[in-house]
């Protein structure tokens, strides 16, 4: 079904515009619906809202409906400051200008930013229900072409929501396969799931529901076992494994018992090159011995799960890299959609594997890296050095292999 799209495996559209200029009464006349909340009081929304839907015929999207870019105040360039971090995971913007404005400054500042990162924008006049505005003039300002359209009388919602699937068309919102391209039909895939205390209750995590399914998608047979069932799994299905995908965190426990003839690798590598960029991770792996006494550590999460004891970002890993990079360091923690503005501080970045966002957030999170020469490592990558399996679990990887040194 559409709504079982998980959020960051969907197109994101965000609408930007000024204050009451409409954002949100577009999202119902684009949906037909009444799920976004309207007022003529200026500044209603004060924080992104994402709406998961389906536009047809482009299918599962998630409409971001943002702050106005006019907010003013304290509390108000918060908000806009917010609404400006939504271009890093935007794969289409909607630029709204309200009929009767005249002033085009703050959509020229907005629409300079979304030009500046490449992404693709659509232009839409609201309210000519209102007034008759020049559009040319809208047009030779702002160097865009511009829809005209009323959300309150839908009077043009069916060309946007055209030229929405047009725009679409041009976009590549496929992400790459999680293992499906390293994988042939009928081959076995047998994948390790630890059941512990931080495990959820009566479901797999999204990582382990994905790599299944596209192992399916990709004509492949699942085989799912806890690591206490490995060994006899082993001998049952000797001839036939192709791959095991286990959890990081059990790399210890299980590498002795996978023969080497057959591929050891975990999710979270495999999220590195599906969500981001692998070879980038294993760069930051070999900067690990340059870390120093004293250098601060940002270990960043895309969710904001419980933390609990000995909790993987909060205790193990600071522990870790201690252990190997032989230093006394400083840690800092994000968790969520964001990550700190100023990265300058930080000497190296361990990043999760980032299932709660889409590909696009992360490589802006691994190119502010970049950008600033700040090593990233992804934790299954970091996990495969811990426990002495990264070499192996490269195998399936010759890009990434060759840039490992170990």
């Amino acid at each position: 079904m559409m709504n079982d799209t998980p959020r960051a495996n969907r197109p994101h559209i965000a609408i930007f515009g000024r204050r009451n200029s409409g954002k949100s009464s577009l999202i119902n006349a684009i949906t037909n619906q009444d799920i976004a909340l309207v007022s003529s009081q200026k500044g209603t929304t004060t924080d992104p809202v994402y709406k998961s839907m389906e536009i047809l015929p482009l299918g599962p999207v998630v409409v971001i409906d943002t702050a106005g870019i006019d907010d003013e105040g304290e509390l108000g360039q918060l908000r806009v400051k917010k609404t400006l971090k939504i271009l890093d995971k935007t794969d289409l913007a909607i630029l709204l200008l309200d009929s009767e404005n005249n002033d085009l400054s703050f959509e020229k500042e907005i629409l300079n930013l979304i030009i500046k990162k490449g992404i693709p924008v659509i232009g839409v006049v609201n309210k000519i229900d209102l007034s008759s505005p020049d559009i040319k003039e809208f047009e030779n300002q702002l160097k865009l072409k511009f829809l005209m359209v009323s959300a309150k009388t839908k009077e043009g919602i069916n060309k946007l929501k055209e030229q929405i699937a047009k725009k679409a068309e041009t976009i590549d919102f496929e992400e790459p396969a999680i293992i499906g391209d390293l994988i042939n039909r009928y081959d076995v895939i047998l994948h390790v799931v630890p059941i512990d205390k931080a495990a959820p209750k009566g479901r797999l995590i999204l990582p382990q529901v994905q790599t299944i399914r596209d192992v399916l998608d990709h004509r492949g047979i699942n085989i799912v076992v806890q690591d206490a069932e490995l060994d006899e799994a082993i001998k049952m299905f000797r001839d036939k494994v192709k791959i095991v995908v286990t959890d990081s965190q059990a790399f210890g426990r299980i590498k002795k018992i996978v023969p080497n003839d057959i591929y050891l690798t975990s999710y979270s590598i495999l999220y590195a090159r599906y969500k981001g960029e692998l070879t980038e991770m294993v760069k930051g792996a070999n900067k690990i011995k340059t870390l120093n006494n004293g250098d601060c550590v940002l270990i960043s999460e895309s969710c904001t799960h419980h933390r609990q004891k000995g909790d993987i970002g909060q205790d193990q890993i600071p522990k870790f890299l201690e252990e190997l990079s032989g230093k006394k360091l400083e840690f800092e923690w994000s968790s969520g959609t964001t990550i700190p503005e100023d990265l300058s501080k930080y000497k190296m970045i361990l990043h999760c594997g980032g299932c709660m966002i889409n590909r696009k957030q992360m490589m802006s999170r691994i190119n502010k890296a970049k950008e600033k020469n700040i090593p990233i490592i992804n934790y299954g990558v970091f996990l495969g050095l811990k426990f002495n399996v990264l070499d192996r679990a490269l195998d399936l990887f010759p890009q990434a292999k060759q840039i490992w040194s170990p």
